[in-house]
């Protein structure tokens, strides 16, 4: 609701409960036709702070009103689980998804088709990352020694700082995460996962590669204090995804346009917010290994 409307009905609601009632109709109807029936609306998992999402974003919002013709509109969600119920629910028509969290939408949602992936998305990869005072070395062998050290994960559905890790934790150790490590942590986003490790609150941590290079490059990461261990062989992440019945409400080849526009974004400042050096073609079945890994690993049925 915009201030100067909170500021109105400061002045106006009166003491009568029908009044008021009537009142606070209005005023929701003030909030919700902020968002026509005719707007395009879309999200993405929250994997950095919210200030830094919404800057990328809102940019992003832009251009896709001048390409698409139509007015857009990015909403921020909460969690990983929020962006999936929002897209399940039909409160945004496309979201930028992580591989796991783009599966399980995509599972929900009949006809909902991933569209549009980043250049490096195809082969992507969780680094793990230790500070200093754990002894560990940067090596092309998985680091068994991480075993009984203080871990953190991201987020329960992140494909990079969860799915991923978890499934060569597995893998190698022969264990599930908790039973691995003296305490397993949630960070609440990649940035944090390597502010976390590097002021020694958690030893060990997984992170998204394209934040940890963004962050070492933007002079945020002490080389001195956490440092990148191991990296996981490549798997396809983050994609664009669309539902399947935007055609039926915006006209027939709107999903191709979406799909244009995305493909077709090239201003450099756009491409550095995600960042990614550009956008290709991606289907569903491109994210197969995610879904069967997934359900390997029990994390989808």
């Amino acid at each position: 609701i915009p201030a100067s409307a909170s500021r109105q009905e400061n002045r106006i609601v009166p003491k009568n409960p029908l009044r008021r009632w009537l009142v606070g109709l209005a005023l929701m109807a003030v909030a919700t036709s902020a968002l026509s029936a005719d707007t395009f609306v879309f999200t993405a998992i929250p994997d950095q702070d919210e200030a830094r999402l919404q800057e990328r974003f809102g940019k992003v919002a832009t251009y896709l009103t001048g390409e698409l013709g139509v007015e857009v509109r990015y909403v921020p969600v909460k969690s990983y689980a929020a962006a999936v119920t929002a897209f399940r629910n039909d409160q945004v028509q496309l979201a930028w998804f992580g591989g796991l969290s783009g599966v399980r939408a995509r599972l929900l949602v009949d006809g909902s088709e991933a569209i549009a992936q980043g250049v490096e998305d195809p082969d992507f990869q969780t680094y793990f990352i230790a500070h200093a005072s754990t002894g560990l070395k940067p090596s092309e062998e998985f680091p068994k020694q991480i075993a009984g050290k203080v871990f953190t994960f991201w987020s329960k559905g992140s494909t990079s700082g969860r799915l991923m890790t978890e499934y060569h934790i597995r893998q190698q150790l022969g264990k599930a995460p908790e039973e691995v490590f003296e305490k397993v942590g949630f960070s609440g986003n990649h940035s944090k996962t390597i502010a976390l490790v590097q002021s020694g609150a958690y030893q060990v941590g997984a992170v998204n590669f394209k934040v940890w290079e963004s962050e070492l490059e933007e002079g945020k990461v002490d080389p001195n204090e956490v440092f990148v261990i191991w990296k996981t062989p490549p798997y396809p992440d983050y994609q664009w995804s669309i539902r399947g019945d935007v055609d039926q409400r915006w006209g027939s080849g709107f999903k191709d346009k979406v799909q244009a526009a995305l493909l077709n974004m090239r201003d450099p400042d756009l491409l550095a917010s995600f960042p990614r050096s550009g956008f290709i073609a991606a289907s569903n079945a491109d994210f197969q290994p995610i879904l069967d890994t997934a359900r390997e690993i029990k994390l989808i049925d």
